[in-house]
């Protein structure tokens, strides 16, 4: 693992996570969870797509562990995209 696959970086670019949350109030509510988590500046929420995705933008380095610990606190799952090749 490196730096970049650990962690989400400060900035607009930010890190895409897929959910298994399928309904919008089950989203808000991740949302609203991962904006208490110190250094998430925004959750954007895609829900055109499934399974559903976040993209959480940061303003300091933050633990891609912190992140799915978060969601799993609340009974829903988070995992980067891209992570996992097939």
């Amino acid at each position: 693992m490196s730096l970049l696959t650990e962690h989400i970086i400060p900035g607009n670019h930010g890190k895409v996570f897929e959910t298994n949350a399928k309904k919008d109030t089950d989203l808000l509510t991740i949302k609203k969870e991962l904006l208490t988590l110190r250094g998430v500046k925004d959750v954007i929420i895609n829900n055109e797509v499934f399974p559903r995705e976040l993209k959480i933008l940061t303003n300091a380095l933050v633990k891609v562990e912190d992140i799915e610990q978060k969601a799993v606190g609340i009974g829903f799952h988070v995992i980067p995209k891209g992570l996992l090749k097939l």
